[in-house]
């Protein structure tokens, strides 16, 4: 059960977008090591704009993710790639699909 959720919007600099959009296709082996994040997406929802989704079963998995090197990474690179910092947003889950043969 998952009840604890981040949502993370991110801005990229003018001809960076596909910087950023590798970044974060690169990202997943950092996610895939963290047992207590159940759900990752890295979305591109427009030219220059993209957003991570997650979700975990907990305050402590959250934290985790957050302290994790994912974030260190993304937040050592943002003023080279993002046109303004990451804009962070926790998230209560209200309701959830995990389909484990995804």
């Amino acid at each position: 059960m998952v009840t604890k959720g981040l949502i993370v919007r991110l801005e990229a600099r003018a001809g960076r977008e596909e910087e950023v959009a590798a970044f974060l296709g690169g990202a997943l082996p950092l996610v895939d090591a963290e047992p207590e994040t159940v759900a990752w997406f890295a979305l591109r929802i427009g030219e220059t704009s993209f957003a991570i989704v997650d979700a975990f079963p907990d305050e402590d998995g959250r934290s985790a993710h957050l302290e994790g090197p994912l974030a260190a990474a993304l937040f050592e690179r943002a003023a080279e790639l993002l046109a303004s910092p990451p804009a962070v947003e926790t998230a209560d889950v209200l309701a959830a699909k995990l389909d484990s043969a995804a």
